[in-house]
């Protein structure tokens, strides 16, 4: 558990997406497939994935807070709806292995997405951290923040895998600024999400509040420690190496996950 948590913890740090995308798959894989209760545990970490990488993007002043503040209204009343959706009757008792299924498909969009965009020529990124970005559309960080809240919600991920090439895209920012802007936002889509989750968990699926602590805990030093280490690198390292093995852990963590609930 604490070198799931390290995993996960490096890569949201690194990648800005909270971390969940990773340790999600990594329990399924390690435990067997308990989706609900997995996700409850991982939102609970992500707030302790995210709050030291943005400490971290804060002292290079790549977080812009006209983007912060335009997602956060979004993506607090998204989560909220992303929960609720989660708690379906179409996802309950023995159905929970289709939420599990609908991780694994959403784990293969979003590698392939990637996969696309990093064949795809680019051109060089702007503006350094530290200046705000040109061609900039802040009006656009709400449509970026809702779609984070929900899916955050719904799949008790961080969001930044969604937010991070959306922001690129829809607001202009470059990836290292999307990346600071998305853990800025997954701050308040963990606590937030992991507060409702949790709830839902210990009152619908024969869990009581105790057996995602139980997970939390020992997530929670190995995730801290990794997002130190891995928000730093992102604005050391190139990524272009780190976004080719992760993608190539999301296609293997996906395929496994969709076997898993079809009982392959």
């Amino acid at each position: 558990m604490l070198l799931i948590g390290l995993v996960g913890g490096l890569s949201g740090g690194l990648l800005g997406i909270g971390g969940s995308i990773v340790m999600i798959p990594l329990m399924t894989l390690v435990f067997g497939p308990d989706q609900h209760l997995y996700q409850a545990a991982a939102m609970i970490v992500n707030f302790f994935v995210a709050v030291p990488a943005v400490w971290q993007h804060l002292r290079v002043r790549a977080v812009i807070g006209r983007v912060v503040r335009g997602m956060l209204p979004a993506s607090a009343v998204c989560v909220v709806l992303g929960v609720w959706a989660s708690e379906l009757s179409v996802f309950r008792g023995t159905r929970s292995v289709y939420l599990t299924a609908l991780f694994g498909v959403f784990l293969v969009g979003m590698a392939l997405e990637d996969i696309r965009r990093a064949l795809t020529p680019r051109v060089a990124e702007l503006p350094p951290l530290g200046d705000p970005p040109r061609h900039h559309r802040y009006d656009a960080a709400w449509i970026v923040g809702g779609l984070n809240g929900f899916v955050g919600g719904l799949l008790g991920v961080g969001g930044g895998i969604m937010a991070v090439p959306l922001l690129q895209r829809l607001v202009g920012l470059g990836l290292r600024h999307a990346i600071a802007n998305s853990a800025a936002n997954i701050v308040v889509v963990a606590a937030i999400g992991a507060s409702f989750k949790n709830y839902a968990v210990a009152t619908h699926h024969g869990h009581v509040l105790w057996d995602s602590l139980r997970l939390a805990f020992p997530l929670i030093p190995g995730a801290v420690v990794g997002s130190l280490m891995g928000s730093r690198l992102t604005h050391v390292l190139p990524l272009n190496l780190i976004r080719w093995i992760f993608n190539a852990f999301l296609l293997f963590a996906a395929g496994r996950m969709i076997l898993y609930a079809f009982g392959a």
